[in-house]
């Protein structure tokens, strides 16, 4: 009996399998983590400082911001191999793919710009003048609307993805990092690192719906600095890297309270979910680790070690 719940239990391991990838930007490596065996099963080299990292919604390419080569590179998901770079603009540090897959929209953090691209023809569409040092990107599910956060502006860019114009400006609080549209596309979550928020908005109306700050007892406040989110898909939760405070927010996406706060590896930046979402896949910059955190128990499992200061992740179904 014991061993045909094992069997059982490897079976439906394997059956929900993930790759994950993450960017490591002092090593200038993508490192690959098995879901089952939770370990690194394979490195790749890349372009210099990964930063960034998205896949196509077939899974066949991973989308690679190498900031410091100022370009993003194709890699084929299966053979690590790079195919193609595509043109980017100086210094891409975050983008996001339109739902159809058509377009990438990145941001140029040293040029004040969004380079818009066609992946298809891999050619620049637009390149839309925003703020001072734009990092996050994000479009919204329905592909009408991407917004950027320029760091020094202090700014949310709202911009029409059909004509390619800022439409609205959001002033938020100090230094904007990752933005992050709900499920349903209704909202929008954005972080603010030297602020220590997030704020929380209406995308129809572009008014605030809520903010949230966080306190950590024993850690300073200016060391709780909120970079990365990651919704569940049910609208349960959200999740909040809390950068040099090696900490996880847990918030109630409802209520916009925090639930409870998960040490992890240093210097936290980004997050992923499995794409079953009973994980939660977190990169932990100075420790060069992933924290695996088990989303219904809320509790952290296992720590991965990877490559130097890892900064991206992007989960891929094994099919």
């Amino acid at each position: 009996m014991l061993k045909k719940i094992g069997l059982v239990t490897i079976l439906s391991s394997a059956l929900f399998a993930d790759t994950i990838f993450v960017s490591n930007e002092k090593d200038n490596t993508i490192s690959v983590i098995d879901s089952v065996t939770n370990e690194v099963v394979k490195t790749y080299e890349v372009g210099q400082r990964p930063r960034g990292i998205t896949l196509t919604k077939d899974y066949s390419k991973l989308y690679i911001c190498a900031s410091d080569d100022d370009t993003v590179q194709a890699m084929d998901t299966k053979t690590g191999k790079i195919l193609y770079n595509l043109p980017s603009g100086e210094d891409p540090e975050q983008f996001s793919l339109h739902p159809d897959g058509t377009e990438l929209y990145i941001s140029n953090e040293d040029d004040g710009i969004v380079t818009v691209v066609d992946t298809v023809n891999k050619t620049v569409i637009k390149q839309i003048e925003v703020g001072i040092e734009p990092e996050g990107m994000a479009v919204s599910p329905d592909g009408s609307v991407a917004i950027n956060s320029s760091e020094t502006s202090n700014f949310l860019h709202w911009i029409d993805t059909k004509t390619k114009e800022i439409v609205h400006n959001t002033l938020v609080d100090e230094r904007p990092r990752h933005i992050e549209f709900s499920k349903t596309g209704d909202k929008v979550w954005a972080s603010s690192e030297i602020g220590g928020t997030v704020i929380i908005l209406d995308t129809k109306t572009k008014e605030s719906l809520g903010k949230i700050s966080f306190k950590i007892p024993g850690i300073y406040k200016d060391k709780i600095q909120p970079v990365g989110i990651k919704l569940t898909s049910d609208g349960k939760y959200a999740f909040v890297a809390l950068g040099p405070a090696n900490h996880v927010a847990v918030v109630d996406a409802k209520t916009y309270e925090v639930i409870k706060y998960l040490l992890v590896g240093k210097r936290v930046w980004q997050l992923d979910l499995a794409n079953n979402e009973t994980k939660l896949y977190t990169t932990n910059g100075v420790s060069s680790d992933v924290s695996i955190i088990d989303v219904e128990s809320l509790k952290v499992e296992k720590t991965v070690k990877v490559g130097r200061f890892p900064w991206g992740i992007a989960v891929k179904p094994t099919k």
